[in-house]
């Protein structure tokens, strides 16, 4: 079990940096040039970062294996902003040359297919760097097709197979002019969210669905998330940390009182003893189930408390942070969410892979919280928690659009549709 790199950044001096990369992005696509995800390394990280495990549990094989490299710059930081604004350069080149193609969609394409929308496929993949520009415009998916939509797959979030599906053609047709907007509106965020970080903080970029530890510049972990739905969004925050339940109980918010477990009682009366789901009165006296009139609002005045267990909503873990929407991070018994396209499926809390190697992270300097020790008091079942010596900021923030250092530009889709760009959110979900 792989523990945190705590490597340093490299010392490269950031204006010569900024040259190189400018100097790509006039060339018209120096990103994600090479011929095969074999002689890519910075495909191969996106590819293969997430493969390990979670400390004592085997859980990861059914988890998305693409996220950005664990070695490269944070979301959130200046040379990002720099970056960001360098890839809109580059895009409002693309727009200028009358941007990219629509790629007719079919059932699907794959390697060694002949198919009409191939060439019209590999003019889209050119227009972005994706496949190198003297590959060709024949009908045939070849191999240098097949790296290129694994690039263009990796840069989008979305998993990499090589393979163009509906989920694919979808963001292949987004037009290049909502992509340019895109990557105009997230220059404005990435501006204010980088302005007061700190040495260490933890982001979680909610369109991405992915949580970032950070330290002195690097992005020391990456965390697969599930964030809030559509219509039950995580907010945006900016808090810090302060304490780690261990084993916690589960009051169910009054939102989802009214919103789920009410019709869940109505359905199935037995739901909440199966769940190990107590009821009390505003004076601490628990309630049975059959106590409480499940047709009218009635419930809402009681409180839900789940115990602490394997079924528990929270997994083993809450990490707490001051919110004024009474949201927090924490693991989940139903980790199979972790290795969907789509993560926007909790009530705007947010859940958290590998959420151990984060608590690890976060608690490292707390006197009597080896890695050892934290196994153990999770294995005993016990009701602990943790209060951090030093408390760690944390961001929520809402970014769609952004370009590191590493020439990888990246798009998520628009999910809460705050970009002001409806054809992405209206088109885009997968």
């Amino acid at each position: 079990m792989k523990r945190f790199s705590r490597r340093a950044a490299n010392g490269l001096d950031r204006r010569a940096v900024l040259g190189l990369i400018a100097t790509a992005l006039a060339a018209g696509g120096a990103f994600l040039r090479k011929a095969s995800a074999a002689e890519d390394p910075t495909l191969q990280a996106l590819i293969d970062q997430n493969q390990r495990r979670e400390m004592g549990q085997d859980f990861d094989s059914a988890s998305r294996t693409i996220h950005m490299p664990q070695a490269s710059l944070p979301t959130l930081a200046p040379s990002t902003v720099d970056t960001t604004g360098l890839a809109i350069g580059q895009y409002e080149g693309i727009l200028a040359r009358g941007g990219w193609p629509k790629v007719p969609p079919t059932d699907r394409l794959r390697l060694g297919n002949k198919h009409p929308s191939v060439a019209p496929l590999r003019k889209r993949l050119i227009a972005t760097g994706d496949l190198e520009a003297n590959a060709g415009e024949t009908d045939i998916f070849d191999s240098y097709v097949e790296a290129a939509v694994r690039r263009f797959q990796a840069r989008h979030g979305i998993s990499v197979d090589g393979i163009v599906r509906k989920m694919t053609f979808d963001r292949l047709n987004v037009p290049c002019e909502l992509r340019f907007a895109q990557l105009k509106t997230n220059l404005a965020r990435l501006r204010a969210a980088t302005a007061h970080l700190g040495g260490r903080y933890v982001m979680c970029n909610i369109p991405a669905a992915q949580i970032e530890a950070v330290e002195n510049g690097v992005a020391v972990s990456r965390h697969t998330a599930v964030v809030g739905k559509p219509d039950r969004p995580s907010p945006e925050i900016n808090s810090k940390i302060i304490e780690i339940n261990f084993n916690p109980y589960w009051t169910v918010p009054v939102s989802i009182v009214r919103r789920d477990l009410i019709p869940l009682m109505q359905r199935d009366p037995s739901y909440l003893t199966s769940e190990h789901i107590h009821i009390y009165d505003m004076h601490g006296n628990e309630l049975t189930p059959s106590q409480v009139n499940w047709y009218s609002n009635e419930a809402v005045s009681y409180r839900f408390r789940q115990d602490p267990g394997s079924f528990n909503s929270l997994g083993s873990i809450r990490i707490n942070f001051p919110s004024k929407d009474g949201v927090y991070m924490h693991d989940t018994p139903q980790k199979g969410l972790f290795g969907e396209d789509m993560r926007f499926h909790s009530s705007g809390c947010v859940r958290v892979q590998n959420v151990r190697e984060l608590v690890d992270w976060l608690l490292r300097d707390t006197p009597g919280w080896s890695h050892e020790e934290i196994d153990a008091v999770i294995k005993s079942g016990d009701r602990v928690d943790a209060r951090l010596k030093k408390p760690v900021p944390v961001y929520w923030v809402y970014i769609t659009a952004w370009a590191t250092p590493d020439g990888v530009v990246q798009f998520r889709d628009d999910i809460y549709n705050k970009d002001g760009l409806g054809q992405i959110a209206g088109t885009v979900k997968g």
